[in-house]
């Protein structure tokens, strides 16, 4: 392949793995967790290279999990001591960003893992750092973690969509029968936060929270049933991908920043012309009269 389908191959997947995550994010009423998860696994992915002294592999993944669960419990914490939620989140993401900006700061030294580059990723330098598969041959390091990772959304939400499906809607319900929804809701949160750490090197916090949030969104405009809400919030990552390249290479600038500003301009054409929330369509749509 060559460098440019390996960028948008990579980039694509961002937003097809976060497009699925982030669906259950929006039904939760939950989405400012991506924004909190994107920027509070920094401090996750430091403390795991001050142990390695690696700023790719397992180690990654378990720091980042680490963060995002800790994220979840303080949040929840708070919350339980009467502190606002979207206080809480607030108050926790802070803290804990400023954490790891303080560590990369006075303790990383000269490693490839800065401020800039947690912000908005490296995702040129993505095909030339390679690692070679049995039958595949030499991929993209960063794309095959994310195909790992598509893999392990794909199997989460499959083995628990019902469970996901009623916790998200009705929380009180699912307690009633038995569900295990501080469970379901922790294992949720560890699948975001995997998600996150895998997409972080490669395009950076702001298009991980821009991708685990718009497409869900725009695709809530369109739909009210769930497997198609998954389906298209997943196609609209994926457009919002190749797009935003397009733009970038076009303008001659950010490629990540492009592809978030792709993932608004959908959100807006759909805000304004779905057939089912759209703005244009409650306008238009014949109001019915009552004799």
């Amino acid at each position: 392949m060559t460098y440019t389908a390996w960028i948008v191959l990579t980039a694509a997947l961002v937003g097809l793995s976060c497009g699925l995550v982030g669906v259950f994010l929006i039904l939760r009423k939950t989405a400012m967790m991506a924004d909190a998860i994107s920027h509070t696994v920094l401090l996750g992915i430091v403390i795991a290279f001050l142990f390695t002294k690696e700023v790719s592999g397992p180690a990654m993944l378990i720091g980042g999990i680490f963060a995002g669960l800790l994220t979840a419990f303080l949040v929840q914490s708070l919350h339980s001591l009467r502190v606002q939620h979207d206080a809480s989140m607030g108050i926790v993401f802070t803290t804990l960003f400023a954490i790891g900006v303080i560590l990369i700061s006075t303790s990383v030294g000269n490693a490839h893992l800065d401020v800039q580059h947690a912000l908005m990723g490296e995702i040129t330098f993505i095909p030339f750092n390679t690692i070679t598969l049995p039958i595949i041959g030499q991929i993209p390091q960063a794309t095959a973690l994310l195909l790992v990772v598509l893999v392990v959304v794909l199997f989460f939400i499959t083995v628990f969509y019902k469970e996901w499906k009623i916790t998200s809607f009705d929380p009180a319900l699912a307690a009633s029968l038995g569900l295990p929804v501080i469970a379901m809701h922790y294992i949720f949160m560890s699948l975001v936060s995997i998600t996150t750490v895998a997409s972080f090197d490669a395009v950076g916090a702001i298009m991980v929270v821009a991708m685990l949030i718009t497409p869900a969104a725009t695709a809530y405009l369109w739909t009210d049933k769930l497997s198609n809400m998954l389906a298209l919030s997943g196609l609209f990552g994926i457009i919002s991908a190749v797009a935003g390249y397009g733009v970038a290479t076009w303008l001659d600038t950010s490629i990540s920043g492009s592809m978030a500003f792709a993932t608004g301009v959908l959100f807006f054409i759909s805000f304004l012309g779905s057939p089912k929330h759209g703005l244009v369509a409650k306008y238009v749509r014949p109001t019915s009269v009552v004799s």
